[in-house]
């Protein structure tokens, strides 16, 4: 069985790491590189970098941080946020990026997905689906999720990977920045009915809460922000956890 990844996540706006609850309410988590820095000395499995208001602010992601976090972790580094055409994704992989995430792009023109897998390999285009219930459907939305989309969270799932997505990075609105856990409902449908691996966002506040994001979810990985930047827990902590309860990681 493949190892199930442990990844921290960056969110990143105007140079600095921040944090918030169901995308608003941003808060101070601290410097990019300091932060960078120390996932790297910890092992983590991989490292997300997402500039959250470049699709909002209609820019590219910031490189030049890119730039800087690239040079400091040996780790693979996902970046995300204004990617919209192949040539901001080349960019990206010129300033260190190994994957880049597409969220809004994708929706907007979703043969983007092809055409960056076709360049780069689908191994390298991660589709990011913020999703939010509404009238008891998963709906995907865009732009920092300010924008609802038509699109079912499902079926867009089977759409992306149709496209050449390797990976979907699902990020449950309702659920993030609560720590109450991730909403392993959606997370368990998307993750048995595609065969690309699917990387749980939204909701991590205590180490039962990666441990079930594995075993009710189905995830692949599990992305978490606020319990690892204020150290409330360590990666080194999530996997020996994990690794007592058989759930196979990198230690």
């Amino acid at each position: 069985m493949l190892a199930k990844r442990i990844i921290p996540c960056l969110d990143v706006r105007d140079g600095r790491v921040v944090k918030g609850i169901n995308f608003e309410g941003l808060r101070d988590a601290g410097s990019i590189l300091e932060q960078a820095r120390f996932y790297n000395s910890e092992m983590a499995d991989e490292l997300v970098f997402l500039d959250i208001s470049a699709s909002i602010e209609s820019r590219r992601t910031t490189l030049e941080e890119v730039l800087k976090v690239s040079g400091e972790v040996f780790i693979p580094l996902t970046v995300g946020g204004g990617i919209s055409s192949v040539e901001r994704a080349r960019d990206a992989f010129l300033h260190g990026a190994d994957k880049v995430s597409v969220n809004t792009a994708a929706v907007n023109e979703p043969e983007l997905i092809s055409r960056i897998a076709e360049r780069f390999g689908s191994q390298a285009v991660v589709v990011a689906i913020d999703v939010k219930k509404v009238n008891g459907e998963y709906i995907v939305h865009t732009h920092s999720g300010k924008m609802p989309t038509q699109y079912e969270a499902v079926e867009w799932a089977h759409r992306v990977q149709e496209l050449g997505a390797g990976e979907i990075l699902l990020t449950s609105m309702d659920r993030d920045g609560t720590q109450e856990g991730y909403d392993n409902e959606i997370l368990k449908q998307i993750s048995t009915s595609v065969h690309i691996p699917v990387i749980a966002s939204g909701g991590a506040g205590n180490l039962e809460h990666l441990y079930e994001g594995f075993t009710k979810g189905h995830a692949d990985a599990a992305l978490a922000a606020s319990i690892f930047h204020f150290r409330t827990y360590s990666i080194r902590q999530a996997k020996e956890y994990l690794h007592e309860r058989d759930i196979p990681v990198r230690l």
